[in-house]
């Protein structure tokens, strides 16, 4: 029987269960995957410890790639042995998975399978971040915080491929080199420098039109004070916790600031925005402009100690799980 990850009871790493599972035929629109690498992800701690709550039992994981072993009736844009991959629904921690065929995508030539799982989730996210939350422009400079994570180093390559000067933030000088190479002119490490200040010197005082915060509590209010007047906080993670509610009024008093709260989901609820972001991400990879640094591979079945590594930031660059 195949095997998967699953949980009972929200905790830490410990919760998480290897265990036989039952996957049946596919349905109509299904398509059953064999996976070949699974991303890890923040949002997988998040589902784990119940910050976002889920109905359990349930399985984790949110980004895959392997390869089509059946599909079900009325599928016609995927055959058996077809390469794919995918984000979202929940349950990607599996040798074996149905999923629907309409949020799948093909994997293209020159993109392997570990990269592929790696970047479906934590690529698409830069994707929207930079190419429709806020549309990083030449001449423009942004601030990404956790550049040396898997979105980050994306982001960042991304938005510098885009014409723009990247301000990274990390948490160390081993990750500052990562940065660097990820594409940041500018890199803070956060242990040793305020980032506000780095901002207010690189820019002349005036701030950056848009921060990316992945990490939540520990850096969302000073990042307000990194912004021009007018620009756009986008709130996409919580690593280091949920950010404390606050007074919206204190938006408008730092310069009538915009806030966002955008998943990946709603960037990619459609058939067509799905393929379009998978499109424009793999296109990017492929060209060179993006390059994927997948730092650390684990055996599915030890999922748990990925999580502790990821939690105590062990971690650089994307994280795969082999079936």
């Amino acid at each position: 029987m195949p095997h998967a990850i699953r949980v009972y009871e929200h905790g830490g790493p410990e919760k998480l269960r290897w265990e036989a599972v039952q996957v049946g035929a596919p349905g109509e629109g299904e398509v059953l995957v064999r996976n070949t690498a699974i991303g890890l992800n923040f949002i997988d701690t998040y589902h784990r410890t119940g910050l976002y709550p889920m109905q359990l039992p349930t399985g984790l994981g949110m980004e895959g790639a392997g390869v089509v072993e059946a599909v079900g009736p009325k599928v016609k844009e995927f055959k058996i042995g077809d390469r794919v991959a995918y984000a979202q629904p929940i349950g990607s921690y599996a040798e074996l998975l149905l999923r629907q065929a309409a949020r799948m995508v093909k994997v293209p030539k020159g993109i392997d399978d570990k990269v592929a799982a790696a970047i479906m989730l934590k690529g698409m996210t830069a994707w929207y971040l930079c190419r429709r939350t806020y549309k990083v422009q030449k001449g423009d400079t942004v601030l990404v915080h956790a550049a040396a994570g898997g979105v980050g180093q994306i982001l960042s390559q991304w938005s510098k491929h885009l014409g723009a000067t990247v301000i990274g933030t990390v948490g160390s000088d081993e990750k500052a080199v990562l940065a660097k190479k990820a594409g940041c002119k500018h890199v803070v490490v956060t242990s040793k420098e305020k980032f506000v200040e780095r901002v207010k010197e690189v820019t002349k005082g005036k701030g950056v039109p848009v921060v990316y915060d992945g990490v939540g509590k520990d850096t969302f209010m000073d990042s307000l004070d990194c912004l021009r007047p007018r620009g756009l906080m986008a709130s996409f993670g919580n690593s280091s916790g949920a950010v404390p509610p606050f007074n919206l009024a204190i938006l408008a008093q730092k310069g009538s600031l915009f806030l966002t709260r955008p998943s990946l989901f709603h960037y990619t609820s459609s058939r067509e925005d799905l393929v379009g972001a998978a499109n424009e991400l793999f296109a990017v990879v492929k060209s060179g402009a993006v390059k994927i640094s997948i730092n650390q591979t684990y055996p599915l079945r030890e999922a748990a100690q990925a999580h502790r590594d990821l939690e105590g930031r062990k971690t650089t660059g994307s994280t795969v799980l082999l079936p």
